[in-house]
C-alpha cells in the first residue's frame, strides 16, 4: 500500500515556503507530513496532505510545479530502536531507502510514523508487512 506524496519545486529565496503553505491554507489543505531538500537555487518540498487531488489543483492554479511520487507510511514503536528495527528489516530484504521523514501524526501514544521512499516500494511493503509492521493508507493519514 503506497500513498501519494507531492513534490513541489520552489525557488530558494525568503518567503517561498510561506507562499506555498499559504496556498494550501487558502484551499483548506491539511499537511500531514513535510520535508525539504535544497540546492543552491531550488528546493524540493515533499508533502503528504489530507486531500492530494485538491492540493494539486490549488498548487497548479498558483503556478507551482508539482510531481507525484508513491511512498510508504509505516508505523514504528516510539522508543529507542523503533526506527532501527524497520531499517534492519529493509536491509535484510536488500532494500535501499532513498529518503525518509516523519509525519505530523501519532496513531497511538506508543507509535510514530515514518514516510519512506525505497528503491523498490513493493518489495519494501512486502518485507515490512511480513515482519508485522503496520502500514498506513492515505485515508488513515488524513484522519489523524
Amino acid at each position: 500500500m503506497t500513498i501519494k506524496q507531492l513534490s513541489i519545486f520552489v525557488e530558494n529565496k525568503p518567503g517561498r515556503l510561506s507562499d506555498v503553505t499559504a496556498t494550501l491554507k487558502k484551499c483548506n489543505i491539511n499537511i500531514r507530513a513535510i520535508t525539504t531538500a535544497d540546492s543552491s537555487d531550488f528546493g524540493i518540498l515533499r508533502l503528504i496532505v489530507d486531500d492530494t487531488d485538491k492540493a494539486i489543483e490549488c498548487l497548479k492554479a498558483d503556478e507551482y510545479l508539482v510531481k507525484i511520487t508513491n511512498v510508504v507510511a509505516v508505523t514504528a514503536e516510539d522508543k529507542p530502536g523503533g526506527m532501527a528495527s524497520i531499517m534492519k528489516t529493509l536491509y535484510e530484504a536488500n532494500i535501499s531507502v532513498e529518503y525518509m521523514y516523519s509525519a505530523f501524526l501519532n496513531p497511538s501514544d506508543v507509535t510514530a510514523c515514518l514516510i519512506l521512499r525505497a528503491d523498490n516500494n513493493e518489495n519494501a511493503i512486502e518485507a515490512l508487512v511480513d515482519a508485522g509492521y503496520k502500514l498506513l493508507s492515505a485515508d488513515e493519514m488524513a484522519k489523524f
